[in-house]
Parts: structure tokens; sequence; C-alpha cells
């Protein structure tokens, strides 16, 4: 938003998390669940939490996607740095893993990620590292070479290191705390035989009522 906030309309919707084609669940269209004090929550088939995107059918396919388009509009805005002739190759791959890798990897460590997941994220950043390197596909150049040129390790390398990293903080915590108690939680009930149902979720955003 530009100009002063004062006067900005208060039924302000953010472009990013603003839904195209909301759940239809052959009942209603446009479900919203009013928790009182005049705040909604409306049904929708994806929302965007501070940069990372949530879908309703419980993957990571949209947050995937959302950051891959990020870390290419991030690397374009910095395109003189990773792309210009007076800079090393070092200097690039530190430009790179500072502003773009990090946006790429944002809300990595809660992914239920995929090896499609890791290839997609991969095949972006190899894009980028021939275009910094200035090779072409059909050169057929190595990977681990291009790599080593940059001193950039693969970003599916570091989304694990990240999540171990994560993985640390929470082993850290109180016994008494939710997002540790949640790693022992055991379901009540018994598990029927075959491979469990992908059933879809349910994703709520909030919204106040003026």
């Amino acid at each position: 938003m530009k100009g002063s906030l004062h006067n900005a309309s208060q039924s302000f919707i953010c472009r990013c998390c603003k839904v195209d084609s909301p759940i239809t669940d052959g009942l209603s269209t446009d479900l919203r669940l009013d928790i009182g004090n005049g705040v909604s929550l409306e049904k929708v088939d994806k929302f965007c939490y501070l940069g990372n995107m949530l879908a309703a059918d419980g993957g990571c396919d949209s947050a995937v996607i959302t950051r891959v388009r990020s870390a290419w509009k991030k690397f374009c805005e910095y395109l003189p740095i990773p792309t210009g002739k007076g800079f090393s190759l070092k200097l690039k791959g530190k430009a790179y893993t500072t502003c773009v890798r990090s946006c790429l990897m944002h809300g990595s460590e809660t992914w239920p990620m995929k090896v499609e997941h890791e290839l997609k994220m991969n095949r972006n950043e190899m894009s980028m590292i021939r275009w910094m390197c200035g090779v072409k596909l059909n050169e057929r150049k190595k990977s681990e070479e291009l790599r080593e040129l940059l001193a950039v390790e693969p970003v599916s390398l570091m989304v694990k290191k990240s999540r171990l990293r994560w993985f640390g903080h929470v082993e850290r915590k109180d016994d008494n705390d939710w997002v540790k108690s949640c790693i022992t939680w055991e379901v009540e009930g018994i598990r029927q035989r075959g491979r469990p149902k992908r059933a879809g979720g349910i994703v709520f955003r909030m919204t106040w009522k003026v």
C-alpha cells in the first residue's frame, strides 16, 4: 500500500492472499464462521500467512510454487549483481545465498516435502546458477562444477539442514509446550488396514467486521 494509512480502506485485502476460487463442497460456496466480537472466518482453498502459502489439501504444492515465484522475483530485482561481469563468482554466490535462496527456503522447515518438490526447487536453482555463471544448458556442464564455482550447496541439502535445526529448537522447548507435545501425541482409535486416504482440509481466513 502506498500513501498514508489514515485514509486507507479498512476492508483492505492483500493481493497475495486474495483467493480466486473458493472451495465448493456441494452445500455452500461462501462459508463464514462468526466467532464473536465482530470477527468472522472465511472458508478458502489457500491462504498466504507471513509469506507461506497454506492450502486446504494439507500439502506444500502451493507453498513451493509461491516461494519459487518469490525467489525469481527477488533474483530479477538484484539482476545486475548476479549476472554482472564486474563481480566475481564467489561474490555472486554470496549474494544469491543471502538474498535469493533465503527467500526460496522461507517457511520450508514445516513443509511435508516430497521428492518432486525437491527436484522442482533444484531445477529452478540450477537455472539461476547457470545464468550467474554464463553457462547454457546445451553446454553440458555438471551441476557440481557450477556449484563449486559459486561455493553454493544444493538447496535440497540446505532445506534438510534447516529442518534439523528447527527440530533441535523444538526438542529444547519445555515439556509442557504444545509444539513439543505434538511430536509424541498419539491418536486414539484403531487404524484401518491399507494406506490412509489423503483427505482435503479446510483453511479459514480471519476478517474483521467494521
